[in-house]
């Protein structure tokens, strides 16, 4: 077998609007077209989508909660990893410090998904 890309993620969302107020507004992902019929949005990043998938189901807390980068989570580059800070503090989303010192933070999504923005150089 020979894996030749990663197509796209899909992610849990309880609340639609919610989430697709985080993932378009305060991420700034470009909403695609889809056409099903359960309900969900799908985001492009490049060659790349992220798919949210509504699920009302409760979600179970998170397995490493002191640090956030050891729970299954998305990684998204960014250009400007301390104006994407400041944009999430301002919007009152909590972040945590990457514990390995390098150039990237952690956030949540409404529904808890754990979301890693880096600075690449």
């Amino acid at each position: 077998m020979q894996i030749g890309q990663c197509l796209h993620t899909a992610i849990l969302v309880s609340d639609l609007q919610r989430a697709e107020d985080f993932y378009g507004r305060v991420l700034g992902l470009a909403k695609v077209d889809r056409q099903l019929k359960y309900p969900g949005a799908w985001y492009q990043v490049g060659n790349y989508q992220i798919h949210l998938i509504v699920d009302s189901n409760e979600r179970s807390p998170l397995q490493n909660p002191e640090k956030w980068g050891r729970n299954p989570h998305i990684a998204l580059s960014v250009t400007d990893l301390e104006a994407a800070k400041q944009e999430l503090v301002t919007g009152s989303y909590s972040i945590q410090a990457s514990a390995s010192g390098r150039a990237a933070i952690f956030t949540q999504d409404p529904d808890g998904n754990i979301i890693e923005l880096n600075q690449l150089q």
